[in-house]
């Protein structure tokens, strides 16, 4: 069954969503020292935020751009956001697969190093895509 292509920004920022709560449950594990449990919680945050990609590429080369109508200090606000959020998504993207190649390889010191950057990053980029959503479809 298809899905309405209404509904895909909405399974967008549902997977984004999900993502952030995968890859802080992952932080969580690691901390804790629970390492099988930490790889699973990062690789499913990974599989997720690829799913999300696909839907997000699918649906804006089907539709094009969605404008932000609102005007006066929220758009500056929205526009702010987006502007980090673009940025930032394009930076996440090289930043997640050196890190995850590190950890698949086994360098795991090198991961951690580059860990520190890339968690705090990827996780500002998965909340700020629900709320550019929110903001974009429910404000």
């Amino acid at each position: 069954m298809a899905v309405p292509a209404s509904n895909l920004p909405l399974i967008e920022a549902a997977l984004n969503g999900a993502a952030a709560v995968l890859l802080a449950c992952g932080y969580a594990m690691i901390r804790r020292k629970r390492i099988l449990a930490h790889k699973c919680f990062m690789l499913s945050g990974f599989s997720v935020s690829i799913a999300f990609l696909i839907v997000y590429l699918w649906f804006h080369a089907h539709y094009g751009d969605i404008h932000f109508a609102a005007q006066g200090y929220v758009r500056r606000v929205y526009f702010t956001l987006l502007t980090s959020h673009v940025a930032l998504a394009g930076a996440i993207v090289p930043l997640v697969l050196i890190t995850l190649s590190r950890a698949l390889r086994g360098r795991f010191a090198a991961h951690r190093k580059i860990a520190r950057w890339t968690l705090p990053l990827w996780l500002y980029v998965c909340i700020t895509g629900v709320v550019v959503y929110w903001m974009l479809y429910q404000l």
